[in-house]
């Protein structure tokens, strides 16, 4: 009730006194009271309709950079606001509306702006930081404005503009490098060179072909030869990896797959996934993402390209477990025919290591299982040719990854 209230503490005590003094000018016949009351009740109505002509918003912009976040990162809000008004205004306070999914300070002090007659608007800009606390896609705004007449009398709470959508990304651990079994692979001595932009000139290149990934262009020889030229080379330098998401709802909580946050050992399992995914693309693997039915997650991410593992990460902002669907298996049969690295992220199957082909571990030149679960069973049948890294919900994903590949690969009745 005290929000809808449109008088300050200032007008209220005007209203007070002009509806005293008519009271009192009435039944004590006082005609200067009269006066005075009829003046003060003038002045609110005035104050009133000032604010009710003085402003009208012209347009509401909202400037998020960079406007994907990690959970846990921070970014910087610019809202630009246009105002058309007649009359200069009163500083008053702002606020924007922020979803659960992200926190900050968005709120201060609107400024006092100047009339805008003889120009299109008057330009207000206001900033703040947020930082991503859930993964998903949320909305910030409307922008909500007090503000009061020049008197101080009658305040005026208005919302402005629409809600700008932000995008919370599983949080990427910098996860250490792999062993050097994985590296002999493929991975890391054939894709150093594209990594850092060393050696490029030694890649054979040849013209641009209409359909040629743009990924692919190779700039110093473009430069060099003033036409387009691609890398003939590079598809042969990026070996395949495959990531395994085991999304099954068997595995997780029902809260799992009803929003993104809702479950903290998904989270757990979702960003240990995109880490797994920018360590391999990092080493020059090409990854596959796929879930334990086979479903392809999404496009594969070419080797040594990081801002696409970024990408990777945006798009599963709204990820959620499988609310139906066979959960006859950790990992899908499409991935038994791999050969390069695969990283199953999965929650405990102990109870059922039937679930996971033993024999696949051996065909794998790096294993590497990531169980989230608060007790995971690591000396169980499933452990054996994988390298397994334990890790609790919410906990630290980056250790349990060194852990399990510096441990190598896990024994049956360790």
């Amino acid at each position: 009730m005290r929000r809808r209230w449109p008088l300050t503490l200032r007008g209220s005590g005007a209203a007070v006194l002009a509806v005293a003094s008519l009271v009192i000018a009435q039944r004590a016949g006082i005609p200067e009271l009269m006066y005075f009351g009829v003046l003060m009740a003038a002045l609110l109505a005035a104050a009133a309709v000032t604010l009710l002509i003085a402003r009208r918003t012209d347009r509401v912009t909202r400037t998020v950079r960079p406007d994907v976040i990690d959970v846990g990162s921070r970014t910087d809000v610019v809202v630009r606001v246009g105002l058309q008004t007649a009359l200069p205004t009163a500083p008053g306070r702002w606020a924007d509306a922020l979803p659960a999914g992200v926190s900050g300070n968005a709120r201060g002090l609107f400024p006092a702006t100047a009339s805008s007659l003889g120009r299109d608007t008057v330009p207000v800009e206001l900033r703040y930081e947020i930082v991503g606390r859930e993964r998903g896609v949320h909305a910030l705004g409307p922008l909500e404005v007090v503000t009061t007449d020049p008197f101080g009398l009658v305040r005026r709470r208005f919302k402005l503009g629409r809600p700008s959508p932000i995008t919370v990304a599983p949080a990427i651990v910098d996860l250490p490098p792999l062993p050097p079994t994985g590296g002999e692979a493929g991975g890391t001595r054939q894709s150093s060179a594209l990594q850092l932009g060393e050696g490029v000139d030694n890649l054979v290149a040849r013209p641009y072909a209409p359909g040629d990934s743009m990924r692919r262009i190779h700039w110093r020889a473009t430069a060099h030869r003033d036409t387009l030229m691609v890398r003939q080379e590079e598809q042969e330098s990026s070996p395949a990896a495959t990531v395994v998401l085991d999304r099954a709802p068997s595995r997780w909580s029902a809260a799992a797959g009803e929003a993104p946050s809702a479950d903290i050992a998904f989270e757990t399992a979702v960003s240990a996934c995109v880490s797994a995914v920018a360590r391999l693309v990092h080493e020059g693997y090409t990854v596959d993402v796929v879930d334990s039915d086979g479903e392809l997650l999404a496009e594969p991410v070419d080797g040594g390209e990081e801002g696409e593992a970024r990408a990777l990460a945006a798009a599963f902002a709204g990820l959620t477990a499988r609310v139906d669907g066979s959960s006859a298996r950790v990992i899908p049969a499409s991935a038994a025919v791999m050969m390069g690295p695969v990283v199953v992220v999965t929650s405990d199957p102990s109870r059922d290591p039937a679930l996971v082909p033993g024999a696949f571990a051996q065909r794998s030149a790096l294993p590497i299982m990531v169980v989230v679960a608060p007790q995971p069973d690591l000396d169980a049948p499933l452990a054996a040719g994988w390298r397994v890294a334990s890790v609790r919900p919410g906990g630290d994903i980056a250790a349990a990854w060194a852990d399990a590949t510096e441990r190598g690969l896990a024994d049956v009745g360790r």
